[in-house]
């Protein structure tokens, strides 16, 4: 198995004139990369900071987050990328408990240079180090089971744990992706998710390995997104759910040129089927794939292409099959393996598996069970292994002993002409112990609807007790974590406040 030296080294052997990185004005070739990585492990070294010792970056998607990302594990270090959506006390958490010693970022670090020795400034002080660095050896007392990365979970659910990431971990799972997407060196990979998250670095190596173009975009906004595939004539990219529905909606009333588009994935939670339709008519070209998976599988499980062939089928509701390498299971609460069509937790055995997490054993202990990791995801699978998921079994609603899975009845929301966004959530109930709620956005335009239309426009396509109860209807965006999935714990906070749990 290998390292990260060794996309980083194959690149600058094999391509060393090729664009690796484009950036704003900034262009870098895979031979500038291999060797701002090398200087910046150099003037890490002068800085004392040893092997093994943790490094964190807290800033936007730049090229400087890609060498980072790949050129500290690459010197022997861990990257601890940290969520520029966290709150001061959550990012203070992670820098403590990962002890890390420096922080990058490019922003005010505010209380957070207490935190650690040293905080270099992105990106004048950075570029003033790499400059004045002399370059370092890579690779240096490193193999596959060296620790690589702590990556912080912000989660939808609970507290943030740091998920340890091995170099074998990222290197498998970069292959596991590799097998079942082609990846060319003609590829022009256009990164929009946040590279603090999975969904954001997880085709960095892949695309190094095989010297493609990549194209970074700070921070998300679907007119930049869509300006930037018509300017770099891209190829590819991979976002959440909620980025993907803002990029249709642009593209829908202001269209660019993106015939270049070849495949769009997406993941990090379930997607409506009606985003998808929307999707495919804003962008024909491109092949839509959803990949699944969670950070502490480095990330990837799944994958299921040409979603766009399969719309108004039963299969395209699947989030795929297991990705070649990765043994992906159906288990029932005693740990046995369900029937086809069987409802149970989804668990993951292979090497892209976390090591466990960091400080934390009780917690590695819980979800690192039978020699899988269990995701705590419901789901089920058919006679042909594609797997389909219903819920977090954290978020299922129990309403007079009835499961309710949210997507369901979010699938229904999203068919609604006035809906834009959806999220579905438990609230306590006298009666029933827990009743089914919604919080949408609604499109512009659709100003005037009532949470009574969206109830009985429900009414028409569920079970009576999958209904929702009460419907808060938002001019602006739902809250959503750094990664882009709805915060259902905020918006179920104050319906459950008086409440000594989350579940009734």
């Amino acid at each position: 198995m290998h390292t990260l030296l060794d996309p980083l080294a194959r690149a600058r052997r094999v391509a060393p004139d090729r664009t690796a990185i484009v950036c704003g004005d900034v262009r870098l070739s895979y031979a500038d990369l291999w060797s701002r990585c090398r200087r910046l492990a150099g003037a890490l070294q002068a800085a004392g900071i040893g092997p093994g010792e943790r490094v964190a970056i807290w800033a936007a998607n730049s090229h400087q987050y890609i060498e980072v990302y790949a050129g500290v594990p690459a010197s022997g270090r861990v990257v601890v990328p940290l969520n520029t959506r966290h709150a001061e006390p959550e990012l203070l958490y992670a820098l403590q408990d990962s002890g890390a010693r420096v922080l990058l970022t490019d922003r005010d670090p505010g209380k957070l240079v207490d935190a650690v020795d040293r905080v270099i400034r992105i990106p004048d002080e950075y570029e003033a180090l790499l400059a004045a660095a002399d370059e370092a050896e890579l690779g240096v007392d490193i193999d596959e089971d060296t620790l690589a990365g702590l990556f912080y979970t912000g989660g939808t659910t609970g507290a943030s744990k740091g998920v340890m990431l091995t170099h074998r971990n990222l290197i498998a799972n970069t292959f596991h992706w590799m097998s079942g997407v082609e990846q060319r060196a003609s590829d022009v990979m256009l990164v929009i998710a946040p590279l603090f998250h999975a969904a954001g670095s997880n085709g960095v190596l892949a695309n190094i390995w095989t010297t493609g173009t990549q194209v970074v975009l700070p921070a998300f906004d679907p007119a930049a997104t869509l300006d930037l595939i018509e300017r770099e004539s891209c190829t590819a990219t991979l976002g959440v759910p909620t980025m993907l529905s803002a990029l249709a909606e642009e593209q829908l009333v202001r269209p660019r040129e993106t015939d270049s588009m070849q495949w769009i994935a997406h993941g990090g939670s379930p997607i409506a089927t009606q985003i998808l339709r929307r999707l495919h008519e804003a962008i024909p070209t491109a092949e839509l794939i959803e990949v699944y998976g969670a950070t502490e599988l480095s990330p990837l499980a799944t994958l299921h292409r040409n979603e766009e062939q399969k719309l108004d089928i039963d299969r395209g509701k699947s989030c795929g099959q297991p990705l070649p390498g990765v043994d992906l299971r159906i288990l029932d609460e005693s740990g046995r393996e369900c029937e086809p069509g069987g409802i149970g937790e989804v668990a993951v055995r292979g090497p892209n598996v976390m090591k466990g997490y960091w400080n934390k054993p009780e917690q590695t202990d819980a979800v690192l069970k039978q020699g899988c990791y269990w995701t705590g995801d419901l789901g089920y699978m058919d006679e042909e292994g594609y797997v389909f998921l219903v819920d977090r079994s954290k978020d299922m609603i129990v309403s007079g002993g009835e499961n309710v899975y949210s997507t369901e009845v979010e699938e229904v929301l999203y068919k609604h002409p006035a809906v834009l966004e959806a999220a579905v959530f438990a609230v306590p109930d006298d009666k029933w112990g827990e009743a089914v709620w919604a919080a949408v956005q609604h499109r512009a335009g659709h100003e005037g609807v009532e949470a009574d239309e969206l109830i009985a426009f429900c009414r028409e396509h569920v079970g009576g007790y999958k209904v929702p109860k009460g419907v808060d209807i938002y001019p602006d965006p739902l809250p959503k974590s750094g990664p882009g999935k709805f915060l259902k714990r905020q918006l179920r906070a104050p319906y459950w406040e008086g409440h000594d749990r989350g579940v009734n």
